[in-house]
């Protein structure tokens, strides 16, 4: 694996994670994070333990996005 090629993924990942495609919900944007960890770990570009980092900060986020969005 390519220290270059994971780093631009991981970039990849976390601006996704910051920035948010135009009229994509949480709910689109934690399924597309997690369909990317996944990507990346098929693809040899991170390990077990950077794809379970990337999902429990994907899960953080969403979690933290529903507290949000249930608030009155």
């Amino acid at each position: 694996m390519s220290d270059d090629r994971r780093e631009q993924a991981l970039e990849a990942w976390h601006k996704l994670l910051d920035e948010p495609e135009v009229r994509m919900d949480a709910e689109e944007q934690y399924d597309e994070l997690l369909k990317m960890a996944d990507e990346f770990k098929v693809q040899g570009i991170i390990d077990r333990d950077d794809w379970r980092d990337l999902v429990e900060q994907a899960g953080a986020f969403y979690a933290h996005a529903i507290e949000e969005g249930a608030a009155p």
